[in-house]
């Protein structure tokens, strides 16, 4: 049983700051790239931050400076630091972990539920 779920979601003043965690179970978790998206109502998800097995991050331009993508293997998790929050932050994110083991044919992606973040005063 593959499994993400995440956690540390609230309600959250402008300028404030949320850490997100996700605890992944039933994967090789060092074998996975992860990463946070976010969607609100009636829009895609969009990207906020990926990280390699490595230790590579590349995040969305909207969040570069704010947030901190981070992984810990020895507890197959990962986290987002989100700071100098926004209310255009506020969003349902999702935790992912993507393996592609032949591009194209073999690609393995998991997703978790969501945890909600809301930005307001």
């Amino acid at each position: 049983q593959e499994q993400l779920v995440e956690s540390g979601g609230g309600l959250v003043q402008p300028g404030g700051s949320l850490r997100l965690s996700c605890a992944a179970s039933g994967i090789i978790f060092s074998n996975y790239a992860m990463g946070w998206y976010r969607q609100t109502p009636g829009k895609q998800r969009e990207l906020v931050a990926t990280i390699t097995s490595s230790g590579s991050t590349k995040y969305a331009d909207s969040v570069k400076g704010r947030f901190t993508i981070s992984r810990d293997n020895a507890k197959n998790t990962v986290h987002l630091q989100m700071g100098s929050l926004k209310p255009e932050d506020t969003a349902v994110y999702y935790c992912n972990a993507k393996r592609v083991r032949i591009p194209g044919k073999y690609e393995y992606e998991y997703w978790g539920q969501g945890t909600q973040v809301t930005v307001s005063s």
